[in-house]
């Protein structure tokens, strides 16, 4: 008779340990007859040979009977998976490998002491390295700070996206708190990191317990010493560079995240992605500077162009989401002349139910200001099912607590740390349910037109304050001719 129970104790140590990797599941068929005894470390054998050409990559070979899943860490702050993984060490040392084995009675670990005589120079002299450390002759090595003045140095969104789809950070949005005096600083020699807080740090609220805190609704600052003799290292996988940490290191703003994705790294920006540790779906975007340095102003051109999206085939403008759901290309509601659009396709505007979604809107940044003097009208369709509840009220003290049969678009500074601050603002108000209405934004007050420093269009449907869901429907966007 199987050992189910044993089956799936072997399918939990496997799901747990192997979240950051391949692995097909199991079920009690994957197994026939009883399962063996869970094995010993003293079970877990392993091979550990100097390449010819280079003695400073070793080669590695699990050598344990029966294993299904093999783990290493090589003890440079780099992992592996597999039977066969070879671990590169540059700086002379001792490194303490661990592999750990799966077979089918459990799992068990050894660590074995792999000693590197001689530095490799050749192994340090990489473009990578010396961008982020300033190289060998960098005897001090290379500090970097957050890039505080450039809107979106940090940002938030899923974790497979090639950008902060959910937030994006305007310049200096984060003052108050403890991160803009933060120095982290990369050194060559031993491939030491330094965290320098000041004293605090700023910490994402749902991961605030892995600093010792507590978890909170929101981000906080919160006393922290940072730990001494942190290493780093950049590992490449799947066509991919990592920066990875060892020794309690991370990034200024703490997230959970001992390791990062390279999205770019010159001898002025490093820009990376790293995970949340409390939501698998997220990741966290930050963007460094090394210390002392000044982006140069690139001053936007003030201009006007066509602006337009009917959602049926490629517009001019890229719309990002905040606390919004938004489907750019969704079957039209009402096709036909009759109900006032017979575009097949629209956009679907949902927001959802709660207070985390009270400022749902989507927006879009332009390269250039706005040149209102001659075009400055906007049109909009809009299709607002009468399935909605606009009777039921929860909200803020300061807003109207239902959800509102109003559609406003707002002009902002996108560069501002507050753009709302001093945004222009037309609501309009819709009155036929269950069929499209073309609306008109004219922003030709002479306090408007005056203006240079617009770059943000943001449309919100609903209201805002409010807490009650509700669904739109879009089309047809444009700046007048």
């Amino acid at each position: 008779m199987k050992s189910i129970f044993k089956t799936y104790k072997v399918c939990l140590y496997l799901a747990l340990t192997l979240l950051g990797g391949s692995f097909t599941a199991c079920t009690p068929e994957d197994f026939e007859g009883e399962l063996a005894a869970a094995p010993t470390s003293e079970q877990v054998m392993f091979s550990a040979t100097p390449t010819a050409s280079n003695p400073n990559i070793i080669t590695f070979k699990n050598e344990t009977p029966g294993t299904l899943k093999a783990i290493w860490d090589f003890g440079n702050g780099a992992t592996g998976v597999g039977n066969d993984a070879s671990g590169s060490y540059p700086v002379a040392g001792t490194y303490n490998v661990k592999l750990t084995v799966f077979t089918s009675g459990g799992f068990a670990t050894k660590t074995q002491a792999v000693t590197i005589a001689r530095t490799n120079v050749s192994m340090l002299n990489r473009e990578d390295y010396n961008m982020l450390t300033g190289g060998a002759a960098n005897a001090t090595g290379k500090t970097w700070v957050i890039d505080k003045t450039l809107a979106g140095h940090m940002g938030v969104g899923p974790i497979g996206a090639g950008t902060p789809e959910w937030w994006q950070a305007g310049a200096n949005e984060k003052a108050s708190e403890g991160l803009y005096d933060d120095e982290m600083t990369f050194n060559l020699n031993g491939f030491a990191y330094t965290y320098k807080n000041n004293g605090s740090t700023f910490v994402n609220g749902s991961n605030g317990s892995g600093l010792g805190g507590a978890n909170q609704s929101s981000d906080y600052t919160t006393p922290y010493t940072p730990p001494t003799n942190m290493t780093w290292s950049i590992v490449e996988e799947g066509g991919k560079k990592y920066l990875t940490f060892s020794g309690g290191g991370f990034l200024g703003y703490y997230t959970g995240a001992t390791r990062y994705e390279i999205l770019k790294l010159t001898e002025n920006e490093l820009y990376v992605k790293g995970n949340d540790a409390s939501n698998a779906a997220n990741a966290w975007w930050l963007r460094l500077v090394p210390k002392g340095y000044t982006r140069p102003v690139q001053e936007k051109p003030y201009k006007i162009e066509d602006i337009k999206d009917n959602f049926d085939e490629p517009g001019n403008v890229v719309w990002k989401t905040e606390a919004l759901t938004l489907n750019e290309s969704y079957d039209n509601p009402a096709p036909s002349a009759a109900s006032g659009n017979a575009s097949p396709k629209v956009a679907l505007y949902v927001k959802q139910d709660g207070q985390p979604f009270e400022f749902a809107n989507m927006f879009a940044d332009f390269t250039y200001k706005f040149d209102l003097t001659t075009r400055h009208v906007f049109k909009l369709k809009v299709f607002i099912p009468s399935y909605n509840d606009f009777t039921k009220a929860a909200g803020e003290s300061w807003a109207d607590p239902h959800l509102l049969k109003q559609v406003s678009v707002k002009l902002q500074d996108g560069t501002s740390a507050q753009p709302w601050g001093n945004q222009v603002e037309i609501k309009q108000p819709v009155t036929q349910l269950d069929k499209w209405v073309e609306l008109t934004f004219d922003f030709g007050a002479a306090n408007i037109i005056s203006r240079k420093d617009l770059d943000r269009i943001v449309i919100q449907v609903g209201g805002e304050g409010n807490f009650i869901p509700g669904v739109f429907f879009l089309d047809d966007f444009r700046l007048e001719k």
